[in-house]
């Protein structure tokens, strides 16, 4: 055997891994990554393996490029040891650091530090809390946190969202220079039947990508053995704390909803995600699809947090959520979203171009977090098929709030809309149809925590399926404030 040190790349079966779907092959493919990691070599698979995970809480640490292939993984779920291990983490071999930064103001670009290598940065302040969530799932908040990607000169390359008097807390992780990529693998993940009536207990069992400058493609995930009884998912594929991610020509699967009882002490639909990110700087979604976009018993495919600057180009998926914000541009491109839309909360630019869009509303602000958008709306070349609702009204922008709940931030509805070229196919609904939903009988000035109205909707090339007018809004203050400008 030539020396492992010796060969051009590693595979899990220099480490003992069978590849028969039914032998352990997790403590092969652990020990084959930290020897490729310790000597800086690529790992490839065999491509018509099939490879067992298993039920041990062991981690494999993935820190160079590896190849999947077509090979195969399996993942059983219905007895495990830990189910919030994960099965892989993608990590930089860099080491975090902490930054001298004590203040920070919103949009800030530059600070007065110097350094070697660029970072992404995050800042907390935990005397602050916002994303104050009302609701079902209500909660305290989370503390005031930023994300930014900080460059050896003391640039800010990406938007500080609010004002730091004071930092709880510095976490600096040295952005690496080169990229890595992971590409292939076919994985199936037998589901778990946790049985738990109150709260969420999230499953991990997945992988992680925590390493800016990293590339996933071709990988494809599927989701068998459901049953009537289980537990969420946190994302099979979950990006967390980094930059500059890319998901390339990879295919996800849909999970069942399941119910529980939420905060509030009330019965809520559960959600599985087979994509997350939380507290990513550049998150790119290309060419990444999924089936049955339009079955309602499956949960929304992705869910993020955090995040700044998201694209998604070319992709078919059954929604895009933004939870906790997203901020600097949220893009939709040349892509297909199902039944479950388009969801957002946050500022900055967000923009749908040359796609279909199959949600209740054309853009659902989220009414747990405020219904918030504080920036500009671009929507051009679009379809906005809206699943049927019969006589119910349709809203084009779905939005809620009463002025009457603290969030944590002053909320604002999108300031400036630009419409160019929308169809709208209305054919299979009575209602009438509306540009904004009525955000409650005291969404005015006069609330202890006024909901910031739009200034202008601007329109050139709006077809509507039935011939029917929009209105602005069912609520009269909206009527009678936005205004409408056709071209």
């Amino acid at each position: 055997m030539v020396p492992l040190v010796a060969q051009d790349f590693l595979t899990y079966e220099d480490f003992g891994a069978v590849g028969d779907g039914v032998h352990d092959d997790l403590p092969s493919i652990c020990a084959a990554h930290e020897h490729a990691n310790a000597n800086g070599l690529p790992v490839k698979s065999k491509p018509d393996a099939t490879y067992h995970l298993g039920s041990r809480a062991l981690t494999a640490i993935i820190a160079t490029d590896t190849d999947w292939s077509t090979s195969r993984f399996t993942i059983d779920d219905r007895e495990v040891e830990n189910h919030k291990a994960s099965l892989f983490e993608v990590r930089s071999l860099l080491p975090m650091e902490t930054l001298p930064i004590q203040k920070l103001t919103r949009d800030q670009t530059q600070i007065e530090w110097r350094g070697e290598q660029d970072y992404l940065v995050t800042v907390y302040n935990d005397k602050v809390k916002r994303y104050i969530r009302r609701g079902l799932n209500q909660n305290a908040g989370s503390d005031q946190r930023d994300s930014f990607i900080l460059k050896k000169d003391g640039t800010i390359t990406s938007p500080i969202d609010w004002d730091y008097d004071r930092i709880s807390k510095v976490e600096a992780r040295p952005i690496d220079a080169d990229t890595l990529t992971i590409s292939g693998g076919v994985f199936t993940t037998i589901a778990n039947n946790m049985k738990q009536e109150v709260g969420y207990n999230y499953w991990y069992r997945n992988i992680e990508i925590l390493r800016s400058n990293t590339v996933l493609d071709g990988l494809t995930h599927y989701v068998a053995g459901e049953t009537a009884v289980g537990h969420p998912y946190r994302g099979f594929i979950s990006v967390m704390n980094c930059a500059n991610i890319e998901l390339r020509n990879c295919f996800a699967t849909g999970h069942k909803v399941y119910k529980t009882i939420g905060s509030a002490g009330k019965p809520v639909s559960m959600g599985s995600y087979d994509y997350n990110a939380n507290s990513v700087v550049n998150f790119s979604m290309i060419n990444c699809r999924m089936n049955h976009i339009l079955d309602r018993t499956r949960w929304g495919v992705i869910g993020t947090n955090f995040c700044k600057n998201i694209l998604l180009e070319g992709c078919e998926l059954s929604r895009m959520d933004a939870h906790m914000g997203v901020s600097g541009t949220y893009t939709i491109k040349d892509s297909t979203l199902g039944y479950m839309g388009l969801n957002a909360i946050g500022r900055g630019q967000l923009t749908i171009e040359n796609s279909t869009i199959h949600g209740s509303s054309l853009i659902g602000f989220r009414e747990d977090y405020g219904s918030t958008w504080e920036g500009d709306v671009t929507i051009r070349n679009t379809r906005w098929l809206p699943v049927n609702r019969g006589a119910q009204a349709l809203y084009m922008f779905g939005l809620r709030n009463d002025g009457q709940h603290d969030f944590g931030y002053t909320c604002y509805m999108p300031r400036n809309v630009t419409i160019e070229d929308l169809f709208i196919d209305d054919s299979q609904h009575e209602g009438s149809l509306y540009f904004f939903s009525d955000p409650g009988s005291e969404a005015s000035s006069k609330a202890p925590h006024p909901f910031i109205l739009t200034q202008k909707v601007q329109m050139s090339g709006l077809s509507v399926a039935s011939g029917s007018e929009v209105e602005v809004s069912p609520n009269a203050e909206l009527e009678e404030r936005i205004k409408i400008v056709c071209d």
